[in-house]
């Protein structure tokens, strides 16, 4: 089932993806800490829920427990969503998407692994797969800057916060993964339930120390009911979270590289619903990616 719950959480997440763009206003310096509160909120009501349907006896040390991790992926989200007001012109962006690469290598470096070399091929398939689909939008981009240059406020030019951000999110995020395996499933740290319950209300009190940082200090004007993207993206960024869990504690080495192709969904939802052109390149490495996925779900069938 692992796999099945890698391919829900890549399609879930590149659905959040998608309404994270469209939730970003450029213009406002707090649009990161709004996203926050709206996926802090969402998870904190879906871990109230779970807990309560399950009958799930949640411990609180278990966020204290499991806080490494939350830290790491709740910073990494943050960064994420600030160097999304620079993605226009992020230049960097195989970067972000290296993340899945960054967490194989670890768990290769600290623990051991027999990999087939159908499960190797698939790997370096999908990850190069999606650092390509990463360097052709880029290549798309430039061309439209190059073609409306005037159109583009000049603070996003500025080449140092084109790369920090992806950088930033590309290391602290596989970084995450990496202890997320250690605590699911290389030294079952502590079970699912546990972990997700403590991620989501860890991510819950952020988001309302976020709220009160911009409706009492800031004195922002922010209606959480009036927010659809943000909530349409913490909604998905909620339900991969749920099944991520599940995939990387049952083989999180083969896991990590499939949930980091959820950029492949991204592109795919955007030609969908948002009726965004892709060209041959992209379509042909898309059609790369989804081979290496469905090799890896064949060499776990072997």
């Amino acid at each position: 089932m692992w796999f099945i719950f890698a391919l829900l959480t890549a399609l879930a997440w590149g659905g959040a993806d998608l309404f994270y763009k469209k939730g970003t206003d450029p213009k406002d310096k707090f649009s990161h800490l709004k996203i926050v509160v709206m996926v802090g909120l969402v998870m904190g009501i879906h871990g109230t829920l779970y807990m309560f349907l399950k009958g799930i006896q949640f411990d609180p040390m278990d966020m204290v427990l499991y806080l490494p991790v939350s830290a790491l992926y709740i910073l990494s989200m943050a960064i994420g969503y600030i160097g999304l007001r620079y993605l226009e012109l992020s230049i960097a962006s195989p970067v972000q998407n290296s993340s899945g690469a960054i967490t194989t290598i670890l768990l290769f470096i600290f623990f051991t692994h027999s990999l087939s070399a159908l499960e190797i091929i698939s790997i370096i398939i999908i990850t190069l797969g999606v650092i390509g689909l990463a360097v052709f939008e880029k290549q798309l981009e430039k061309q439209v800057l190059q073609a409306k240059p005037k159109t583009i406020d000049t603070k996003y030019t500025i080449g140092f916060m084109a790369i920090i951000f992806p950088i930033l999110y590309a290391l602290i995020d596989g970084l995450g993964t990496f202890a997320d395996a250690v605590y699911l499933d290389e030294l079952s740290l502590i079970g699912e339930d546990a972990a997700l319950l403590a991620y989501e209300f860890t991510f819950f009190i952020c988001a309302v120390v976020a709220f009160v940082y911009l409706k009492a200090i800031k004195k922002v004007k922010f209606n959480i009911f009036k927010e659809r993207d943000k909530t349409s993206a913490a909604i998905l960024e909620t339900i991969g979270q749920f099944f991520y869990v599940f995939a990387m504690s049952s083989n999180a080495i083969i896991a990590a590289p499939i949930i980091a192709s959820y950029s492949i969904f991204s592109v795919l939802l955007s030609r969908v619903f948002l009726k965004e052109k892709l060209t041959k390149k992209q379509y042909g490495v898309i059609i790369v990616v989804i081979v290496g996925i469905a090799l890896l779900g064949i060499a776990d069938e072997l």
